[in-house]
């Protein structure tokens, strides 16, 4: 694998035509703006490379992405307005308008917006020592990073409700038993088996993949776009309440909530 990219939190190598991505910032790598913008800047790089014809988004550390550390201000940005879309999601929305295939190789934890970031690729492959969770209504807020558009389109309503509602944390198995993964893979193997279903979609036409991932994809982006605006809306008046705060203290401290509603 040649080195084509070095970045503080984002590296960029080569494998024949597939990108791999990965995300420096273990153990955990939590997300914040920076970090987001890099991968995003990373995705547009390869979108102008012809010789890219697919991306695997893999992560350092023993997490893929332990979601957002409310203890950096960057988790949770100041709004001149309550209708304000958060500066993180515009980043996202430039993830996700990438035009080239993704794989996200999901080795470990994916929490919250990290598996907003999962949910961003085509393709999830994982292990069953990973665990997922979007465990907003947890923490007293609203779901954010695409996901309340992203995961009723995978696993459908009912399912996702489930999941946002009780905010609970499923292994590999049963995130592919419900669509949430397509592979299952050993942890050690799970970025090579990335890396082996991103070069199988590199040996078909590029052009052709580009064009069939469009139509498939046919207003993505802006269903995105509306739901990270939504989610912005809900999430600043959120961060506001006592219940967040509640929920912030309770997961420092390990402990279930003691939420009031209000």
């Amino acid at each position: 694998m040649n080195q084509a990219t070095d970045a503080p939190i984002v590296g960029v190598d080569f494998a024949g035509h597939v990108a791999v991505v990965e995300i420096r910032r273990p153990p955990h790598n939590f997300f914040d703006i920076p970090m987001i913008q890099a991968i995003a800047d990373a995705f547009e790089r390869l979108e102008a490379d012809a010789n890219c014809r697919a991306i695997v988004l893999c992560a350092q550390g023993s997490a893929f992405c332990a979601g957002a550390n409310f203890a950096n201000s960057d988790a949770t940005p100041p709004q001149k307005s309550p209708r304000a879309v958060n500066p993180l999601y515009f980043e996202a929305i430039r993830l996700v308008s990438c035009a080239k295939p993704v794989v996200a190789a999901v080795h470990g934890p994916a929490i919250g917006g990290g598996t907003g970031l999962a949910l961003a690729a085509d393709f999830r492959v994982t292990c069953a020592e990973a665990r997922f969770s979007v465990n907003f209504n947890r923490l007293g807020i609203h779901p954010g990073f695409g996901l309340s558009y992203t995961l009723p389109r995978l696993v459908g309503p009912q399912q996702a409700a489930l999941l946002f509602y009780t905010g609970r944390r499923i292994g590999g198995d049963e995130a592919l038993r419900i669509g949430l993964a397509d592979v299952l893979a050993a942890r050690d193997q799970v970025r090579s088996k990335a890396i082996e279903l991103a070069d199988e979609i590199a040996t078909s036409s590029p052009i052709a993949v580009q064009s069939t991932r469009a139509t498939l994809r046919a207003g993505f982006v802006e269903q995105f776009r509306l739901a990270v605006a939504r989610e912005s809306i809900e999430q600043n008046a959120h961060f506001k309440t006592e219940d967040f705060g509640e929920g912030v203290k309770a997961m420092a401290e390990r402990r279930p909530p003691r939420f009031k509603g209000r």
